[in-house]
């Protein structure tokens, strides 16, 4: 099979080999017919029946790197030649794979090897630059030395395993020594800066080096979101903040990952250990790490509602019996018995496994099962990416390319391929399930036993309305039950009883088991055909007892639940109970994005909007069922739709970066990703703290790049056109409608010059404008204005010139009468009209009385009072506003207090409406108490009669 006949420039391969390559991969075939001459020289120095040592790897690299003199090339050669140099190396790995002469362990790793040396390459290269600009980065040492800072690379994922595959991207984290400055001197013609913008500047170079997508194509795609702290955070990293992040707030999940870390090249002794020292108690306990259970199940279960929502049998890595679920059931067991055995501290997922089955914490069955399970796999995920040198892992839809994987891999058709993967999946799935599980086992089981059905739904039948009788009776008949798989059937009748049983239960307790069952009807009519959600119902009876209440309180969560069955998990796991502070809700998100590609746009897409849907839902739950004070339901809201803003403009800033390069700042350096040079402003209802279920979202976005300045990217853009480009990828993002909905409404009229104006602006510009053009709407708007994330720089501008316009001089008597204008105009357009009113109708927002009369109270305040008191413009929230009123001795505490009663009244009000789906007109008479407390306090405070 392997036998070359050698001609005057090279090796000339078989035809069967040629075939052999051309049925595998479409990509390497291409290289070789439009570089035979190239390929057959490499072929002829390395070929396909030998390995390569890590040494010839080196050399390969630093010929590939020379110019034309054999002299380092300048950055454009480089780069080309370490592309061309993956795309023989590539070519060779496909073939050697596609002729089985090549065992998985030797092709990882060699994968790995080259991936190590091109970083090691890349950090050199672009360190001896930055050098001659800046000198060598110090900080003084705990001797009281001055000591040359150095920075770790950290191979995270398969590259810290030496298991990357045949298109995997590499996850990576710098990791620095210390704080300090480089030695930089001008009488030199280098400048100092801090060791924290050194190694940012290492670090976009090695990525730059590496990552860039040139006509040449790329070395490896690098992935830096395991970092602490994630995207839009700094770059590297000083061993003590990585302590201290270890310590407060490394999570669970991240142990997983840092489980497989490991340095990259040579490091001094000292800087390894103590990199080693903070990893191993993190990572490993010394005890059983019982501790660690639920953080698994909590992992468990996003893996399992992952599946359940993709439903995705073509996802050989993220489908149920996938190498995830593999790599999760051996690296559970190393977390949590790691730390008493040793050998069990092994990133390799094979040699782990071989551990586990020593130590007998595996069967010899399953250790048999999973490591044939893995292989398999593996060589098909080799299989995959090989056809087109894509990070992919889903099968092939294309016939022919499914027979011809199907002939790479040993099988004469694609039906032998598909059977055999099922095969390794069904055995992966029975050990994945069997891990951490906590099946609920329901409050009085005995009722649930065959033999009460009848008797409970009997009872049910008693209990029902004629209408509903027939409602239950036509779903069991429709042709969507008729029409159902044998295996989706027998989950629906296996959850039936848990259904009926909790119907009853809410019957014998609200009464409400008519106003419930309609909403579940339609709720099991969503979920029927991804019947996954029926055995979740199944295994969950305790929270199906609880999420019935839930339908019969709110159309909108029953609605919600119907049109995105995937958000029943949250109700089932009844993860309501918590509401997750902003931190956590970080955590989350972040965990969901991991599982995204950096360039997989439409399921970040998909990600972005579950959260939110999934997040705002447990609020409502929460909020049905444990009647939270408005405050707290308001700021979660908040937090999410903040937590959402940061993620989008982390991903947008990113995916900008690497088309055109990093903008230059209004200092004069390129921005980076901590300090991006942009930041997202909230107004209105997410500036003021208190949005609801359905708000949208009212943004400005600020800037402090140089506007004609250029980027530092191959293909350059302006400074202005960036900052343009980065705002539409936000809006694109938040805004776009896919079938999983969208993020949020955003509206961007409160910017300056409104619709007529730029999408983003600088914060000159914004300042001028506000002191030199805003109407004194505008300042009112101001008043509920919020900086939310971004550049910390942008966002203490934004809070300096706030301040200073909110604190203008401007007289009583002038506020008064402007705020008082546009009170009026507004209500004429946007409160009730006169034959409502005339019906006794109340719109609690627009009307007088209502809470914009309390908003504008509140706006007053700032406005009129204070120049004089400048702590008015501490806050952005009415509430808060009122208790600085108070606490100044402005108004009286007693006004403060009512109007604060008053508004936290009708907020509530707003809420209950929007969960039960009504509109904010309301009967009259059940609000006159309230509308009348703030009628008054507007005629008093504001001198003139609330509008009418």
């Amino acid at each position: 099979m392997l036998s070359t006949t050698p001609n005057g420039n090279g090796y000339q391969p078989t035809s069967e080999q040629l075939k052999v390559l051309q049925t595998a991969s479409e990509f390497a075939y291409q290289v070789w017919q439009s570089r035979t001459g190239a390929c057959q020289t490499f072929l002829r120095s390395y070929p396909l029946d030998t390995t390569l040592t890590r040494q010839q790897i080196d050399d390969l690299i630093q010929d590939y790197t020379l110019d034309e003199n054999y002299q380092l090339g300048h950055e454009t050669k480089v780069m080309s030649g370490l592309r061309n140099l993956r795309m023989l190396l590539m070519m060779r790995w496909v073939w050697q794979d596609a002729l089985a002469v090549i065992a998985l362990e030797q092709l990882t790793d060699e994968l790995s090897e080259f991936a190590d040396g091109c970083i090691l390459f890349a950090k050199d290269y672009t360190y001896q630059q930055l050098v001659t600009q800046y000198g060598q980065p110090t900080f003084i040492n705990e001797m009281g030395n001055v000591q040359v800072d150095d920075m770790a690379i950290m191979a995270m994922g398969k590259l810290g395993a030496h298991e990357l595959n045949l298109s995997s991207d590499i996850d990576l984290i710098f990791i620095h020594q210390a704080r300090g400055e480089t030695d930089g001197d001008k009488a030199k013609g280098t400048r100092s800066i801090d060791n924290k913008r050194f190694m940012t500047r290492l670090g976009q170079g090695i990525i730059r080096l590496l990552d860039n997508n040139t006509a040449d194509g790329f070395v490896f795609r690098v992935d830096m979101r395991l970092r602490p702290w994630g995207d839009g955070s700094d770059l590297a990293i000083h061993l003590s903040a990585l302590q201290k992040y270890f310590a407060q707030h490394g999570r669970a999940w991240e142990r997983f990952a840092w489980l497989k870390a490991r340095v990259v090249g040579h490091i001094e002794q000292p800087f390894y250990e103590d990199i080693q020292a903070l990893i191993k108690p993190f990572v490993f306990r010394y005890y059983v790490d019982y501790s660690a259970f639920s953080a698994l199940r909590e992992m468990k279960s996003l893996i399992q509602n992952q599946v359940a929502q993709r439903e995705d049998l073509d996802n050989i890595k993220l489908g149920a019996g996938g190498i995830r679920d593999i790599e999760f059931i051996v690296q559970a067991f190393q977390l949590i018995y790691g730390g008493r055995h040793p050998q069990l501290q092994v990133k390799s997922c094979l040699k782990a496994m071989q551990a586990l089955y020593e130590l007998k914490y595996l069967e010899a069955i399953t250790y048999q099962n999973l490591q044939s399970a893995y292989r398999f796999l593996r060589r098909l995920e080799h299989g995959i990416q090989a056809i087109n040198d894509q990070q992919t892992q889903r099968l092939p839809h294309d016939v022919y390319w499914q027979h011809n994987l199907a002939l790479t891999l040993g099988f004469k058709e694609w039906e032998g391929l598909l059977a055999t993967l099922n095969h390794h999946r069904y055995h992966v799935n029975v050990p994945f399930e069997r891990m951490v599980t906590e099946r609920q086992v329901p409050a009085h089981d005995d009722e649930l036993e065959p033999a009460n059905l009848d008797e409970q739904v009997a009872r049910l039948h008693d209990v029902l309305t004629d209408e509903n009788h027939a409602q239950l009776q036509n779903f069991w008949q429709s042709k969507m039950v008729a029409n159902l798989s044998d295996e989706a059937r027998e989950r629906l009748d296996g959850a039936y009883p848990v259904i009926v049983h909790a119907l009853l239960a809410h019957q014998d307790q609200q009464q409400l088991a008519n106003t419930a069952l309609p909403r579940l009807i339609a709720l099991l009519e969503a979920i029927c055909r991804r019947s996954i959600y029926l055995v979740m119902i199944a295994e969950n009876p305790n929270a199906t007892v609880e999420l019935i209440p839930m339908l019969s309180a709110s159309p909108w969560i029953a609605k919600e639940l119907a049109q995105y069955p995937v958000l029943l998990d949250t109700f089932l796991q009844q993860r309501y109970r918590h509401l997750p502070d902003k931190l956590e809700l970080r955590d989350i998100l972040r965990q969901q994005l991991l599982r995204v590609e950096p360039d997989d746009e439409e399921s970040l897409l998909s990600v972005l909007r579950l959260f939110k849907k999934n997040q705002v839902l447990a609020v409502a739950a929460s909020d049905v069922l444990a009647e939270r004070p408005i405050m707290k339901v308001s700021d979660s809201l908040t937090y999410i739709a903040e937590v959402v803003l940061e993620a989008a403009l982390e991903r947008a800033f990113a995916e900008i970066v690497k088309r055109y390069g990093y903008p230059i700042g209004q200092d004069g350096d390129p921005v980076t990703e901590a300090d991006c040079g942009f930041a997202i402003i909230g107004y209105g209802k997410l500036g003021g703290l208190e949005l609801s279920y359905s708000s949208d979202l009212d943004l400005v976005f600020l800037h402090k790049i140089k506007e004609q300045g250029m980027t530092t990217g191959e293909k350059s853009v302006s400074g202005m056109k960036f900052a343009a480009r980065l705002a539409q990828k936000l809006m694109t993002y938040l805004n776009t409608q896919t079938r999983d909905g969208r993020a949020y409404e955003v509206d961007m009229r409160l910017r300056p010059s409104g619709n007529a104006g730029m999408m983003v602006v600088s914060c000159h510009a914004f300042e001028t404008y506000q002191l030199e053009k805003a109407w004194s709407w505008e300042h009112q708007a101001l008043v509920r204005a919020r900086a939310i994330c971004g550049d910390k720089r942008v966002t203490a501008r934004f809070c300096d010139i706030r301040r200073t316009v909110l604190a203008l001089p401007r007289t009583i008597e002038q506020v008064r009468i402007e705020v008082t204008s546009m009170r009026i105009k507004m209500q004429k357009h946007l409160g009730t009209s006169q034959w409502q009113q005339q019906a006794g109708k109340f719109h609690l927002k627009q009307d007088a009385g209502g809470i914009v009369d309390i908003e504008f109270l509140a706006q007053f305040a700032v406005l009129a009072y204070s120049h004089e008191h400048p702590t008015l413009t501490k806050w952005s929230d009415n509430v808060r506003i009122f208790e600085e009123m108070a606490a100044l001795g402005i108004w009286e505490s007693e006004i403060c207090q009512d109007l604060t009663d008053a508004y936290l009244r009708i907020r509530a009000a707003t809420h209950q409406l929007a969960l039960s789906e009504q509109t904010l007109l309301v009967d009259e008479s059940l609000w006159t108490e309230t509308r009348t407390l703030v009628q008054t306090q507007w005629q008093q405070l504001m001198g003139v009669e609330s509008a009418e």
